[in-house]
């Protein structure tokens, strides 16, 4: 059975927090599980989790407390989704890799949030695709694919349709974790796929369908290996 991890972006689900989109994201997931996959979910907190990052920073909380905060904030996404697709009894959201790999072989069906500070969902994804020896991740987020550059900050920002771990590495804007990262892959992640060389494809997370293309292996966003 094949096995893929659908990591979701804070900034699609979550910036604001959009009902419709993760009833669109429930549906696509119950529909492969129907297909015959495995699917492990990674759900970001996006916009609301940096607001409480801000608070605690306000209230003079150190960084691993303002990443605990944001942490939280992912898993109430991910419960809800949860709980959109299996009901009140899917309201558990795993804490680790190992209780995410249990939990999907019991199921087929497995959605999370963060784990712990100083990782980001990113990286989880990338643990538990590494875990449940997943075949691929597949990233949804608020850009079409891998840029030369941040194409909201660059007009001259190109699109690349594939990229090698190594060329990864060197176009991140940031290369180290702090509370609140948003950038198209974090450092963290990056190094762990890399290192357990775990095809990527990212695509835009709005349409949701794009996750399905992604999948069946039509050219879409772009395509890390």
């Amino acid at each position: 059975m094949k096995k893929i991890v659908i990591r979701i972006g804070g900034s699609v689900i979550a910036s604001p927090p959009n009902p419709k989109l993760l009833e669109k994201y429930a549906e696509l997931i119950k529909d492969l599980r129907k297909q015959g996959y495995q699917i492990a979910v990674v759900v970001g907190g996006g916009k609301p989790a940096r607001e409480f990052i801000n608070l605690a920073r306000e209230l003079g909380l150190s960084e691993r407390e303002q990443d605990e905060l944001a942490i939280s904030v992912s898993r109430l996404f991910a419960q809800a989704l949860a709980m959109k697709i299996g009901g009140y009894e899917w309201r558990y959201v795993p804490t680790t890799p190992k209780e995410a790999a249990k939990i999907l072989n019991e199921r087929s069906i497995v959605i999370m949030g963060g784990v712990k500070p100083g990782m980001t969902t990113d990286a989880v994804a990338a643990l538990v695709a590494s875990e449940t020896k997943a075949n691929m991740i597949i990233k949804a987020t608020d850009q079409d694919g891998v840029y030369t550059k941040d194409p909201r900050r660059y007009s001259d920002a190109k699109k690349l349709d594939e990229i090698s771990f190594n060329e990864l590495e060197r176009i991140l804007a940031k290369n180290r974790h702090h509370a609140g990262i948003h950038q198209v892959i974090d450092p963290e992640a990056a190094r762990i796929l890399k290192e357990k060389r775990i095809t990527t494809i990212v695509v835009n997370g709005f349409k949701p369908e794009n996750i399905l293309l992604a999948i069946k292996g039509a050219k879409i966003g772009t395509t890390i290996h």
